[in-house]
């Protein structure tokens, strides 16, 4: 058996996973803003007592880690959505952990592991993006993860598709991910709607779901979600134009979205046309293997 471990920037995921991608057992935990305060201890602590707990269980031969950010030689380089730099994750477990660990970006994990079992096992050439409280990416030419050396590259959340636009925590301004992410797309809804920062994901999907012409809020969600789906459509049409692939998955939190955001999404970008070469059909599907993709992924990325 083998563990797999996805770090999100708000949750830590852990799951045993057999050899044919399938998941056996899993336990998740939120990361609250009161745990992101000594966030190193808060992933450390979490993964040693959750992995030694499932070591009593289960003969464990190996353990896989996704996290998002720009990671090289083991080492997270940097994780903007973390808030952590140059840190040894590996080497701080396996002072308690005597098994291998491997470590690698949570999109390019996601990418792989959906190619493989999920939604883009058809396809020899796609792109996959992770859309959650940043934007993660990954390319996939021939079935295999597009290499580009030491650094992880596919960088999606950071592409600039605002000029002196919002700051983001990388240093730039105007990224993908400030205006695309989902955690962006429920800030600015929340805020439009006047509501506690508190409020959660399925409150303003169902709200989405349930707006009419009646509601007084009417006007103010579809200007919301209409302002999303022109700041997402831009960057992933500039995507297909670079990578010309035959479809794009996406996955985060955008998958339980999905009846609001999918076809508006290809139909502004047909519309609208932006893209170089036009096509008939666009293929955007959403991930099949859920927060799942980036556990089973961990064991598959290296």
């Amino acid at each position: 058996m083998k563990i797999g471990i996805d770090l999100g920037g708000s949750h830590i995921g852990i799951g045993i996973v057999e050899n044919n991608g399938k998941i056996i057992e899993k336990v998740e935990k939120r990361l609250m803003s009161k745990e992101k305060r000594n966030i190193k201890n808060s992933i450390e602590s979490y993964i040693i007592e959750n992995v030694k707990k499932m070591q009593e269980k289960y003969e464990i031969t190996e353990m896989g880690i996704a996290v998002p950010g720009t990671i090289s030689k083991n080492i997270i380089v940097k994780s903007v959505n973390l808030g952590i730099k140059d840190y040894n994750l590996i080497e701080n477990l396996q002072k308690e952990i005597k098994i291998p660990i491997k470590i690698r970006n949570d999109a390019k994990c996601a990418a792989i592991a959906e190619s493989k079992y999920g939604v883009l096992k058809q396809y020899n050439r796609s792109i996959f993006l992770t859309l959650g409280t940043g934007i993660g990416g990954a390319v996939i030419i021939n079935n295999q993860l597009l290499d580009t050396g030491d650094l992880p590259g596919c960088e999606f959340g950071h592409i600039i598709i605002e000029k002196d636009g919002i700051p983001c925590n990388c240093g730039k301004k105007g990224c993908f991910e400030k205006y695309a992410s989902m955690k962006a797309f429920k800030n600015n809804l929340r805020e439009a709607l006047e509501l506690d920062e508190r409020t959660r994901g399925e409150e303003l999907l169902d709200k989405i779901r349930k707006n009419s012409k009646e509601n007084k809020d009417y006007d103010i969600i579809n200007n919301v979600v209409g302002e999303y789906i022109k700041d997402l459509a831009i960057g992933i049409s500039n995507l297909i134009n670079i990578f010309e692939p035959e479809a794009i998955g996406i996955g985060g939190s955008f998958v339980f979205f999905e009846d609001v955001f999918l076809d508006k999404l290809k139909q502004y970008i047909q519309k609208e046309n932006l893209l170089f070469n036009p096509r008939e059909k666009l293929i955007i599907e959403t991930a099949v293997l859920n927060n799942d993709a980036g556990i089973i992924g961990s064991l598959m990325c290296h």
